[in-house]
């Protein structure tokens, strides 16, 4: 297994609509699943997104304990999700700042739904179905956003809320390679 490049904003891979995944339980999927998970914690990431390696798949991972670049989130338990589908249960959102692995250094002031429901698909093919809210509802959303060609500043109302972490946040620098 390998740590994979990971792609940075500016590069129109990032911009395509992934395709779904239709076979399971392959030694390609787990190995290209087993690329990501280092890819991410290698990088203090909490999430990562196929398209961000440059595979152009409906699959994302995502889940921590406790994390550097988000030292007072709550931790979210680690998922891989395929072919994922978002539904909001409600109509309320919040803003809160993200930061991207495809966007080093950089975060933003984003609003997202607070709660949704997320189903799809774990590498065996079995379903997952899940309701949630706070940091992990906004990190499945961030994620999937990925799959269909949008990076968080497309989401951000006001660009004057996007700015670099050692800027916005005195002290606190983001992980080697962000």
């Amino acid at each position: 297994m390998a740590i994979r490049s990971v792609l940075k904003m500016g590069d129109p891979r990032l911009l395509a609509r992934a395709q779904e995944i239709e076979d399971f339980d392959t030694p390609a999927l787990h190995a290209l699943i087993e690329d990501m998970r280092e890819t991410m914690l290698a990088r203090d990431g909490v999430g990562l997104a196929a398209p961000q390696i440059g595979e152009s798949l409906r699959l994302v991972i995502f889940g921590f304990d406790a994390n550097p670049r988000y030292p007072d989130a709550d931790s979210v338990p680690y998922t891989v999700l395929i072919n994922p589908v978002l539904t909001p249960l409600s109509d309320e959102t919040e803003e809160d700042w993200e930061g991207c692995l495809s966007i080093p250094g950089l975060r933003g002031l984003v609003p997202r739904w607070k709660r949704l429901h997320y189903r799809g698909f774990d590498p065996q093919g079995q379903p997952i179905e899940r309701s949630v809210e706070g940091f992990h509802a906004r990190v499945v959303q961030h994620e999937c956003d990925h799959l269909d060609g949008v990076l968080y500043p497309m989401r951000m109302r006001d660009l004057s809320r996007l700015g670099f972490v050692d800027v916005l946040f005195p002290g606190r620098e983001e992980a080697a390679g962000e």
